[in-house]
């Protein structure tokens, strides 16, 4: 018998009226002669909720007591199914990610999945029952409660579909599947058949929202296919599976936009071998990822060195840089939070030059100044002012011929 994970994000299940929709859909997957393994968000807006609770009793949340916390939303959501499936007569049965062996480091509020037993989810499959388990947490080795950062749940659907060696992991969320651009920025966006691993993993790093990076990550390691669909409609999603040949025929698979980024600049380092293995060090101990960073030639015994990391990190990453700055003797640390990170990808650019040129030409066009650039095989990444984003990702995606594909 085929087995399925779906994962339901948090507008899926923001109301009892769509926990109803679900236990629906689940329902309809078991009579389709399926093995069912469901994984939940918390109801949408709870976690923000919950962050705020704690903002509200100290401006700096201790980050094991904020794991603590945030786990609880999905506790709601599983109990929740669980008492609707079984008032359906279907044999369901909650469990949070510590009683089905998410194990994973001790990151807390980011933790990182070390490994997955699984075990009570496959004794349950063979019993008959329908595992329902809280996506976005997990346990250390000490046995404290971590989550997975924002989108977490998503990496628990796949990672349980990794070590279930499930037949396909499917994402339910409120949009129809991966699309060519953000339709609410682009009108004219389409949405993707099919996208390979590393081209959802690029576009799910730089902005787009539908899937968690690093769930892409975990599928792509494990070969777990991965399909997003809708909740509220039916019809095909998207496909995120390996690359075919069919893939590289279009340059450009699609275009982000991010607006959660910030530029740090450190004026004035010492310009001397282990200065930026100091820094950047120091940063990485603090669980802080940098994303982009450009460093000026010098031409004098200083430089500047500029990088960009997440807007959520920014208030315990500019401290650290400050004094980081002090004790190598730079002159100034610099913030600038209006700025905004454009992105063309697609495996595609392996084999179709000019890309780079056609993105900097239409930037130029629109008068729109570029700050920072970024490259990989199938990614180009601009930083522009905040103001000029959506302009950007129309024009781009006009530009690179994106209006006229049809899914």
């Amino acid at each position: 018998m085929a087995l399925i994970v779906q994962k339901y994000g948090g507008t899926s299940v923001g109301s009892i009226e769509r926990i109803h929709r679900v236990a629906d859909q689940v329902s309809r997957t078991l009579r389709e002669g399926y093995q069912t393994v469901v994984v939940l968000s918390a109801m949408s807006g709870e976690t923000d909720r919950l962050i705020k609770l704690a903002q509200q009793a100290t401006p700096t949340p201790d980050e094991r007591e904020m794991d603590v916390l945030l786990s609880t939303g999905e506790r709601v959501t599983i109990a929740l199914l669980a008492m609707e499936l079984r008032g359906r007569g279907i044999n369901a049965r909650s469990y949070t990610g510590r009683q089905v062996g998410i194990m994973t480091d001790s990151a807390h509020t980011n933790a990182r999945i070390a490994r997955v037993t699984a075990d009570r989810i496959r004794e349950a499959l063979e019993e008959g029952i329908v595992p329902v388990v809280a996506g976005f947490q997990g346990i250390n080795e000490q046995s404290d409660v971590t989550t997975l950062g924002r989108g977490g749940s998503d990496l628990s659907a796949v990672a349980l579909a990794a070590a279930l060696k499930a037949d396909r992991c499917i994402i339910y969320t409120d949009v129809d599947g991966v699309y060519t651009a953000d339709p609410n920025i682009v009108p004219t966006a389409t949405r993707i058949e099919k996208i390979s691993y590393e081209e959802m993993l690029e576009m799910a790093s730089l902005g787009a929202k539908v899937l968690q990076a690093r769930s892409v990550e975990f599928a792509a390691k494990f070969k777990v296919p991965v399909e997003v669909n809708s909740s509220f409609k039916e019809g095909k999603g998207t496909l995120v599976t390996k690359e075919d040949t069919d893939m590289e025929a279009a340059a450009v698979a699609g275009v982000t936009g991010d607006r959660n980024q910030a530029k740090i600049t450190i004026v004035g380092v010492p310009d001397k071998p282990g200065v930026a293995a100091r820094i950047f060090g120091t940063v990485a101990e603090a669980h802080i990822n940098v994303d982009m960073i450009i460093q000026n030639i010098s031409q004098t015994a200083a430089t500047d060195l500029s990088f960009t990391v997440h807007k959520a990190d920014l208030k315990k990453a500019v401290p650290i840089i400050q004094a980081v700055a002090k004790d190598i003797e730079a002159k100034s640390v610099a913030v600038t939070e209006a700025i905004a990170k454009v992105s063309l990808i697609g495996v595609g650019m392996r084999s179709h030059s000019g890309v780079a040129a056609k993105m900097f030409e239409v930037l130029a066009r629109e008068g729109i100044n570029i700050m920072m650039i970024s490259t990989s095989e199938i990614k180009i990444s601009c930083v522009i002012d905040e103001k000029y984003l959506e302009l950007a990702m129309r024009s781009l995606h006009s530009a690179v011929g994106l209006d006229q594909i049809q899914s």
